[in-house]
């Protein structure tokens, strides 16, 4: 059972996404709060299932306290959250939730759940930090914390390993703050001392919250029809129908749920490609082998006949995999 805590419920919270190149951005960062920034700060970090020793390597980087986040544990100023492996992490009324929805831009956890679900619950007292990683998971976020009022800080693509998130963040969004590492804390200290000063806006029911929704895995039909209109693509994740979102970002979510931004679907629909060529690859590899056997049977009984027929499959199945074997190739080599 987690303890819940009496007090108040914080007044702002931070919001952090990274990816390729982020556990060091995200150790600076966290030692560079040093003292705290005056509000609950949420990491999603890209991992794969299994253990991730991320909590005990950002503990060693700073002074706050740091763990994995548990399901519906209250918030508290100063305390980091991270996001467990194969599972999204998200804010809802003064608590985490940690819950196993459906997978964003390809990732469980993704930074677009987390962001999304900040802006809903605390509109415009969220502030939202992308840090270095690949593709554009976080950039759909940081455009619902925009939306909501909230503030979003952005890792200098110039100054990232990783620059693709940074740079889809900021061309998805006007970013308040675009900074180099080094300043990143300040930036994030500014940005809570300011939005702890306006008054906080109201609750709306609209798209961001009914995406919250699909993150916890609790949404109907009715919400279903709310996410788009049907495009003509599919989802590489489970091949159902993409709904293609109501705004300027293009972006896609099926019926159960998998959503991606267009760089991710890319990406996704690449890898679905991938495992096609390699499949057929196979395939043809199978088809020479076989007609190979079947050549020597054939000879054995003077079937000349047979024999010329299965050499003929068998030198079609090898050029074939011939060209496949270089198309391969020369996909491996192109640059991600």
């Amino acid at each position: 059972m987690v303890k819940q805590h009496d007090e108040a419920p914080p007044d702002a919270v931070v919001v952090v996404g990274a990816s390729a190149g982020g556990v060091e951005a995200l150790r600076t960062l966290v030692r560079d709060l040093d003292g705290g920034v005056g509000a609950p700060v949420l990491v999603v970090l890209h991992v794969p299932p299994g253990e991730s020793a991320l909590p005990n390597i950002l503990a060693r980087a700073g002074a706050l306290p740091v763990a994995h986040a548990r399901d519906r544990e209250a918030l508290v100023n100063d305390r980091v959250y991270v996001a467990p492996p194969d599972r999204h992490l998200l804010v809802e009324d003064g608590h985490v939730r940690v819950v196993r929805g459906p997978q964003e831009n390809g990732h469980r956890p993704a930074i677009d759940p987390l962001f999304r679900s900040a802006a809903v619950s605390y509109r415009n007292r969220a502030v939202a930090v992308v840090l270095s990683g690949a593709l554009d998971d976080g950039a759909a976020g940081a455009v619902a914390v925009s939306r909501h009022g909230g503030t979003v800080i952005v890792q200098d693509p110039d100054d990232a390993s990783c620059p693709s998130m940074p740079k889809h963040a900021i061309a998805a969004n006007h970013p308040e703050f675009v900074v180099a590492l080094a300043t990143m804390a300040a930036a994030l200290k500014k940005g809570v001392e300011r939005v702890r000063t306006v008054p906080l806006e109201e609750p709306r029911q609209d798209q961001d919250a009914h995406e919250v929704e699909v993150a916890e895995f609790e949404f109907d039909t009715e919400v279903r029809t709310r996410l788009g209109e049907e495009s003509a693509y599919s989802c590489p994740t489970c091949g159902g129908v993409l709904r293609e979102a109501p705004e300027d970002m293009l972006r896609f979510r099926c019926r159960v749920g998998h959503a991606f931004g267009a760089n991710s679907l890319l990406e996704a629909q690449s890898e679905t490609v991938d495992g096609a060529l390699w499949m057929a690859l196979r395939a043809l590899q199978e088809r020479s082998e076989l007609s190979g056997r079947l050549i020597e049977r054939m000879r054995q009984r003077g079937n000349e006949r047979s024999v010329a027929r299965h050499e003929q499959r068998r030198d079609e199945a090898e050029r074939a995999a011939a060209t496949l074997r270089e198309l391969l190739l020369g996909r491996d080599a192109e640059p991600g």
